[in-house]
């Protein structure tokens, strides 16, 4: 028997660390949302999280394009995304593509961590959706150059990931089993010791 929406969101909970933000075990990945549709107010404070986060120089080199279902901008998105991506991400309410100036603007240099404040600007975008009851799924798996030509993109800006989002649909909507899988498995994580180091390999005391 598959699980209802609310029994796998309890599932993807992860567990409570305390003086963590709670938002931070709160938000997951799903792929199947319902046919609910974002307010515009929402959409513009998970946008206004990501126009708070840090970047190199205060350059800020992120930008979106946002589109709503059924406008060309959506539309645009969703073709650029490969096959498996298709098979679900058509039932989100908002698609968006991630962007970022790979050159400063005060002096035209290379800027070498665009694509690190980028991600940035998105991870708060996420943060900040968890907190309003929005899910989000990030995607590597679009074509970029099908992207790039769709919106006229110029060659120096790179380009990040699409993000779908909206809100959690009932899992028995995905019809495709390894998706179904991946929606009902619990989640994890890698434990400190594995990324924490205070030499190359060796992890660092964290007490």
């Amino acid at each position: 028997m598959t699980l209802s929406a609310s029994e796998v969101n309890n599932l993807k909970q992860a567990p409570a660390v305390e003086g963590v933000l709670p938002v931070v075990h709160q938000r997951w990945s799903p792929r199947s949302f319902s046919d609910r549709d974002v307010a515009p107010a929402d959409l513009a404070k998970v946008f206004e999280a990501a126009r708070w986060a840090a970047s190199s120089y205060n350059e800020q080199p992120w930008r979106f394009l946002v589109g709503a279902r059924n406008s060309l901008t959506y539309k645009k998105i969703f073709d650029a995304l490969i096959g498996f991506n298709q098979g679900w991400a058509g039932s989100a309410p908002v698609l968006i593509l991630g962007a970022a100036s790979t050159k400063f603007a005060h002096n035209g240099t290379d800027n070498r961590h665009a694509l690190y404040d980028l991600g940035a600007a998105s991870s708060y975008l996420t943060l900040q959706a968890a907190a309003l009851g929005l899910s989000t799924h990030q995607m590597a798996g679009y074509d970029q150059d099908a992207a790039r030509q769709a919106f006229a993109i110029p060659e120096d800006y790179a380009l990040g990931a699409v993000i779908a989002l909206g809100y959690q649909g009932e899992p028995a909507a995905l019809s495709n089993e390894q998706m179904l899988a991946q929606e009902t498995a619990p989640r994890q994580r890698k434990p400190l010791k594995d990324f924490v180091f205070s030499a190359w390999g060796s992890p660092a005391d964290l007490g």
